[in-house]
């Protein structure tokens, strides 16, 4: 199944089923007015939805309406928690390499983590309105799981029983900001504004065999200001999804509607690129000796999309431009 939330007078949105080509959507309020109602009532919501998922898609729903990204909210447009993960070890050996920094001790053990602000996040089309290009304005290509809730002492076996859905993420970063943060000892605040989803978020059986082991094999694609900048593949996470969910509930529940971030995809195979520009830029100094790429500016566009081997884009399409606020 593949949801969307359509912007609307409350800040939950109004949730729609879309179809698996996302060109169709239909109205489920008399089901499940809000995501978070769905994921908080799925056991019992899940056979009717399916239901409608299929009449969705075999045409057989009169209401069915055409589906406008444009209008779409991210699909948990709030939530009670938002968790952040840097799962792709390859990310932060390269910031080591670049900027001489020393290792984390047992980062290849225990998932890094921060827990961001799930109160405001932005839609797959959304302007991303930032007050200062001094900032550093960064973009950061990810995947996401929503969680039903999941227990305190939940085990990395038992732990993909409750993801519900999947997306992609623009885990929007301010990096001169975030080195005082990050050396305070008290994490990301100011660094990270509000963070930007996709149109959809989808059931894992709509992946198939490309979500496996915690992980969605898929390239996610990332272009600049029109220009190619990575494609780098979802498979080469350290960590699955299942690790960071049982990290995070070690020592409290995780609340249903919860959103885990898998932090930037990023390869050890570099010519794949890079899911943000801070990789760039590091390895501006491994070849040159200096940095070479700016970050963003206002009016830059980045566009984030998974394809998968057919081209189709099953979360659909992230594509934003950067406005002074």
């Amino acid at each position: 199944m593949k949801f969307a939330s359509l912007k609307a007078d409350t800040p939950d949105g109004r949730l729609v089923l879309v179809s698996r080509d996302l060109t169709k959507a239909f109205d489920i309020a008399h089901l499940a007015a809000t995501l978070q109602y769905a994921i908080e009532n799925w056991q019992a919501l899940e056979r009717e939805l399916q239901h409608c998922y299929q009449q969705l898609n075999d045409g057989q729903l009169a209401d069915a309406f055409a589906f406008d990204v444009n209008q779409a909210a991210a699909p948990m447009p709030r939530t009670w928690q938002w968790l952040d993960g840097s799962l792709f070890l390859s990310h932060g050996e390269l910031m080591q390499k670049a900027f001489n920094m020393a290792p984390i001790d047992g980062a290849e053990k225990i998932p890094l983590v921060y827990q961001g602000a799930g109160d405001d996040f932005y839609g797959p089309t959304d302007d991303l309105l930032l007050p200062s290009e001094a900032h550093g304005i960064d973009f950061e290509g990810e995947f996401a799981v929503i969680v039903d809730e999941v227990p305190m002492g939940t085990t990395a076996e038992q732990a993909l029983d409750h993801v519900r859905l999947i997306t992609i993420v623009n885990d929007v970063s301010l990096r001169a900001l975030a080195p005082r943060e990050m050396a305070t000892g008290f994490g990301f605040l100011q660094a990270k504004p509000s963070t930007a989803f996709g149109p959809v978020a989808i059931t894992p059986d709509e992946l198939g065999q490309h979500w496996r082991d915690g992980r969605v094999h898929l390239p996610l694609h990332i272009s600049w200001n029109g220009q190619w900048f990575g494609n780098p593949n979802g498979s080469d996470m350290h960590f699955g999804f299942h690790d960071l969910i049982a990290h995070t509930a070690l020592t409290r529940r995780l609340s249903a509607g919860t959103v885990l971030g898998s932090g930037t995809v990023s390869n050890h195979n570099r010519s794949v690129g890079s899911a943000c520009i801070s990789e760039r830029r590091a390895l501006d100094v491994i070849e040159f000796g200096e940095i070479r790429t700016p970050f963003m500016k206002f009016g830059d566009r980045v566009r984030i999309a998974a394809a998968m081997p057919d081209g189709s884009t099953p979360f659909g399409v992230i594509e934003q431009q950067v406005v002074s606020a």
